[in-house]
């Protein structure tokens, strides 16, 4: 029997990555340096960091010069630990990607890093953050393919390729997990995702010149170019 999806309540309790601080402001310069190369400085803008768990991202964001800074998540655990630490200088709210709380065409940026797979329905999440982002907003997307080698939540090889009751047996069978939850998708399936947007691909510039875009954990060589990770900057269809 594979387990019925539901929603990962309290992510941070059992995924220690989370709360991960130097490791998770890594990639936040990352994001932000795809950001200000594909969109200019956030200075004056209103930015959302979707699935922010802890708030160490969307502390980097307020940082960075957001005016106004949003995270939002179900992790009540990691959301009361963001507000006591970064509550100055960033917005927290629990709320469901799939009816963010905010007015339409209200925010000019969302991030949305690594956060697919762990959602029940991502196609409403993209859908809703369409709905919420200006006419010339901005969606950083960091996408995980179904058909990277390695499985980077479990390190285990080809985990992502199987139907979920062989990566249920396999998770159990190397005592990671007891069945395997997350989902990923193939680059088509990731395009059908994200038809309502113009899609920038940043995967290549960033494996190729890490400095430049604050790659500190990108994977060099060839090695980075087979890897399931990917960096998009996604335009708002008008």
């Amino acid at each position: 029997m594979v387990k019925q999806r539901v929603a990962q309540l309290e992510y941070s309790e059992f995924q220690s990555a989370m709360l991960d601080e130097a490791k998770r402001r890594r990639k936040a310069a990352k994001i932000i340096a795809v950001l200000e190369h594909f969109h200019g400085p956030l200075g004056g803008l209103t930015v959302g960091d979707v699935g922010c768990s802890a708030g160490f991202i969307a502390d980097e964001l307020a940082q960075a010069g957001a005016k106004h800074t949003l995270g939002i998540d179900i992790d009540v655990p990691g959301l009361r630990k963001a507000a006591d630490r970064f509550g100055e200088r960033v917005a927290f709210v629990c709320g469901d990607g799939t009816a963010l709380p905010f007015p339409d065409g209200s925010i000019d940026v969302l991030v949305f890093n690594h956060i697919y797979e762990h959602v029940v329905d991502p196609d409403a999440v993209v859908a809703e953050m369409r709905r919420v982002l200006s006419d010339d907003g901005v969606l950083y997307l960091g996408l995980g393919n179904r058909l990277g080698v390695m499985e980077p939540h479990y390190k285990l090889p080809f985990l992502s390729y199987l139907p979920p009751a062989l990566a249920d047996r396999y998770v159990r069978a190397f005592g990671r997990a007891d069945h395997y939850y997350e989902r990923f998708r193939t680059r088509r399936g990731l395009r059908r995702m994200l038809r309502a947007f113009h899609v920038w691909d940043y995967t290549l510039p960033v494996l190729a010149t890490p400095t430049r875009f604050a790659g500190a954990s990108c994977s060099p060589g060839w090695w980075g170019r087979w890897s399931a990770r990917c960096c998009r900057g996604c335009r708002a269809r008008c």
